[in-house]
């Protein structure tokens, strides 16, 4: 994958992908939001350092959150989050009408 790449669209045999990158740790280690287009399945994606020879682990939000979010990573999402809701009066009325 290039690492200068934030956003983009990934097609298998069967799915489309969006990702969009979380945080990238000084070591190599990614963390991507990932969408998948058919079934709209949003969750987490992390890529371990080519050097670590680790796997790929997909995380639920949910469960991405509760372990230990802490870290850049959690605080990266939960920036993300923070902007789709973070629109001051004028989301606050679009939200109540």
């Amino acid at each position: 994958m290039d690492q200068d790449t934030a956003d983009r669209r990934t097609a298998t045999t069967a799915e489309t992908f969006d990702a969009r990158i979380l945080y990238a740790s000084s070591n190599g280690d990614r963390w991507l939001l990932v969408r998948e287009h058919g079934a709209g399945r949003v969750f987490v994606r992390h890529e371990p350092n080519r050097a670590s020879g680790g796997r790929a682990a997909v995380f639920e939000i949910g469960d991405f959150l509760s372990r230990g979010g802490h870290g850049p990573e959690h605080q990266a999402l939960l920036h993300l989050i923070g902007t789709l809701v973070g629109g001051g009066a004028g989301a606050e009325a679009q939200a109540a009408g």
